[in-house]
């Protein structure tokens, strides 16, 4: 391999691997934190408990995105330093505000939340809490905003230098691919969070050997309520997103697609087994027109195909190879993605419609139970397979119609130095990975109301002792 496929893989790992935590985090904040207003509104100490509950095991997975996220910022310096020279003024500036506003509020107030149950008022620990969930999800909007200008350049101009400059910050945060991109991703986050909190309970309620299986079942149906909906918006942001991508990234599609050339109407394919060196399908079975309905809302659209966005290309922009590497991976990702989502959504209403029956509490309704426990994995994988899509489909621009990935690779930077980094940021992952399972399955098992150390619970030495500390938590505000 040379230095820019060992540099691509390279955080093609470390960013797959960070993401694997992200959306947990942003959706988990925001169900905790309903839960404890739950608890707060009607004083309901079932939610109290499930609250410190699932808060132990968001504890968990943001200290590991937190460690695997770092790796990041230190690869746009080591492995793509071409790139940090030509779009840094423009990339830097959301990644500042990222880490000196959401991430600074976000990790500050996670420490109040933590250690202030016995210390702060209701109201004002309540208010840590939300402000963690504002703040992981405002945290990821100042990186979707980084990342959408290069699927969507905007706000800039080159200079004589042949860098790209920042003539407009607030077009960055107008730029319509943002507010398609982060409902997309903070809607995925609450569907994450909301399969995560559905296979525990479904584990504990199978199971039936805790002592409090009343707030398994009330997070189960809050879950299945929150889940549904938010796969449902999903698919909705997703589908915006691929109508736009018609239009401003076309050959991200066309490779999606596996159309190899245009068609007018456009059928949507359902299986292929294409030849990528020859440019032709083997095997395609299509709808006919649905592709062009599902990216112009019409049935005689017009979708361009990858050769003919090819030879566009090379007039547009000079000699050179357009075409996505690996289309069969942008292909399948898609389906993946896809799959993974409209199987939660089903998941999700046949959930709904046993809760309403009340088939939870009476026992029945186990076959559901012993889905959801391995359907804790299909966010992820829908999570995993969706930035595939959307990193890999934009190649081989880093920069949509600016910069291709070979010029934004570090030139000196030798393939030993790579292989050595790829190995050992492997290895550090793979042993955090063991460490993240073992943590996340352990305190998952442990009843609801459980001891635990991650934050003090009711019963430890923190509790309030006396009179005037009860009265300073429960009502002194």
């Amino acid at each position: 391999m040379d230095a820019l496929t060992l540099a691509r893989l390279q955080f093609g790992v470390t960013t797959v691997y960070h993401f694997f935590f992200v959306p947990l985090s942003l959706g988990l904040s925001i169900i905790v934190a309903l839960m404890q207003t739950i608890y707060v509104v009607k004083g309901d100490e079932k939610y109290k408990q499930m609250a410190k509950f699932w808060g132990k095991l968001l504890l968990i997975n943001f200290a590991m995105g937190v460690v695997t996220g770092i790796v990041q910022e230190f690869q746009f310096g080591m492995n793509w330093s071409e790139y940090s020279r030509f779009v840094g003024d423009i990339f830097g500036a959301p990644l500042a505000v990222e880490a000196l506003v959401a991430f600074f509020i976000e990790s500050t107030f996670l420490g109040l939340w933590i250690f202030g149950w016995d210390k702060l008022s209701k109201r004002v620990h309540l208010a840590s809490i939300w402000l963690v969930a504002l703040a992981a999800n405002i945290s990821a909007f100042w990186i979707l905003v980084a990342n959408s200008f290069m699927q969507n350049p905007v706000g800039y101009q080159i200079a004589e230098s042949g860098r790209a400059e920042m003539t407009d910050f607030f077009a960055l945060i107008r730029n319509p691919n943002v507010w398609l991109q982060f409902p997309h991703v903070a809607l995925g986050g609450l569907t994450t969070a909301a399969f995560f909190i559905l296979g525990i309970s479904a584990f504990h309620l199978l199971r039936n050997k805790t002592g409090n299986l009343d707030a398994f079942r009330a997070s189960t149906r809050m879950s299945l309520v929150i889940g549904t909906l938010a796969v449902l918006a999903t698919m909705g942001f997703g589908h915006a997103q691929g109508q736009r991508m018609a239009d401003t990234q076309p050959m991200k599609l066309a490779a999606a697609e596996g159309l190899w050339e245009a068609e007018d109407p456009a059928g949507l394919s359902m299986f292929q087994i294409g030849n990528e060196a020859d440019r032709t399908s083997v095997i395609n079975i299509r709808v006919p027109s649905l592709l062009s309905f599902l990216s112009y809302n019409t049935l005689d659209g017009k979708v361009q195909g990858i050769n003919d966005l090819q030879a566009q290309y090379e007039q547009q922009y000079g000699a050179g190879n357009y075409v996505p590497p690996a289309i069969w991976l942008t292909y399948w990702s898609f389906r993946a993605m896809v799959g993974a989502g409209a199987l939660m959504f089903v998941l999700g209403l046949a959930g709904l419609a046993l809760t309403f029956r009340n088939q939870f509490s009476n026992g029945k309704g186990k076959w559901l139970l012993r889905l959801l426990i391995p359907a804790i994995i299909l966010p992820y994988l829908a999570n995993s397979t969706g930035w595939m899509l959307t990193e890999m489909g934009r190649q081989p621009w880093i920069v949509q119609g600016l910069m291709t990935i070979d010029k934004a690779v570090s030139p000196n930077v030798t393939v030993e130095m790579l292989w050595i980094s790829l190995i050992g940021f492997t290895a550090v992952y793979g042993l955090l990975m063991v460490a993240d399972i073992y943590l996340l399955q352990k305190y998952a098992r442990q009843d609801v109301g459980g001891s635990g150390t991650l934050i003090p619970w009711s019963g430890s030495s923190t509790e309030p002792k006396t009179a005037d500390e009860k009265a300073r938590y429960e009502g002194a505000y």
